[in-house]
């Protein structure tokens, strides 16, 4: 069985599970859904950091339409910070399919050492970003704080021994 966190009362439980933490912080990329004042979705892929509580995520200098706040994605949390970042796996052996959906609230780090802190996480998780210049006022980083998280896959199974 799945571990499900579906309590009113303690709806992050699966951040406590090992299996699940380990899942978060070991996978390279997620998708981040947002969605604009009127509800008109938007999902993109990103790269993140999981600091063990809440995920980090960047605006890069990978090639856009649109730099910084002016991304979609950006406007989005600004109308509605309530998003979804959804981390899978997915292989032929279907024993090892799984995923975690997280729900959160997100906001742009205003905290200049918050920022620092996560940009350090965020180079030494991707190397591509250590050739990068970023800084708050181009390339702002985002903290998602879960309120919800759904767990699913037969990887995170219970073991009882």
């Amino acid at each position: 069985m799945a571990i499900k966190s579906s309590s009113l009362n303690d709806s992050i439980a699966a951040l406590r599970d090992l299996h699940v933490l380990e899942f978060i912080a070991g996978a390279r990329i997620a998708r981040l859904a947002t969605a604009d004042a009127s509800g008109a979705p938007h999902n993109v892929p990103l790269c993140y950091w999981f600091d063990g509580e809440r995920i980090y995520f960047a605006i890069d200098e990978k090639p856009k339409r649109e730099t910084g706040m002016r991304l979609k994605r950006m406007r989005n949390i600004v109308e509605n910070p309530r998003v979804a970042l959804l981390i899978d796996h997915y292989e032929e052996d279907w024993a090892q399919l799984g995923f975690v959906m997280i729900r959160g609230i997100a906001r742009v780090v205003e905290d200049p050492q918050e920022y620092m802190a996560a940009l350090r996480h965020l180079r030494e998780k991707y190397l591509q970003y250590r050739g990068m210049t970023l800084s708050p006022e181009r390339n702002p980083i985002v903290k998602i704080e879960p309120q919800q998280v759904n767990v699913w896959g037969e990887r995170f199974k219970q073991t009882n021994a």
